[in-house]
């Protein structure tokens, strides 16, 4: 019987050339998805960070699939969502296969509030 290996640290560090990083930007504030998105994440609007992180492998220092310094995002003010395939494969992202997204809530203010 094969025995589970814990990886004790990963490397989940990546670049996108510009033109990919601009083309899946384009895709990722696309305003129909951005409503689809705000629709299932519970914000009137949503906001992209422009914050993208590989989803990596439980290790003892990162135990929610996500490098450490994206952890501060897991709020209810924002949303993590994984890039659509059919978005990588366009902005012809290969390498890494998966990247998830951080988006901010904007709410509405209610009715005589702000400026």
């Amino acid at each position: 019987m094969a025995q589970i290996k814990i990886v004790d640290r990963y490397d989940g560090s990546f670049t996108l050339a510009p033109e990919v990083k601009a083309e899946l930007f384009s895709l990722l504030t696309n305003p129909g998805f951005l409503e689809q998105v705000a629709a299932q994440a519970g914000g009137d609007r949503l906001e992209f960070t422009e914050l993208l992180f590989q989803p990596i492998p439980y290790t003892p220092t990162t135990p929610r699939g996500m490098p450490a310094e994206y952890e501060q995002y897991l709020q209810p003010d924002y949303a993590i969502i994984n890039v659509p395939p059919n978005f990588m494969f366009k902005a012809k992202v290969f390498q890494p296969s998966r990247l998830c997204a951080i988006y901010r809530k904007l709410y509405a203010l209610p009715q005589g509030e702000g400026a």
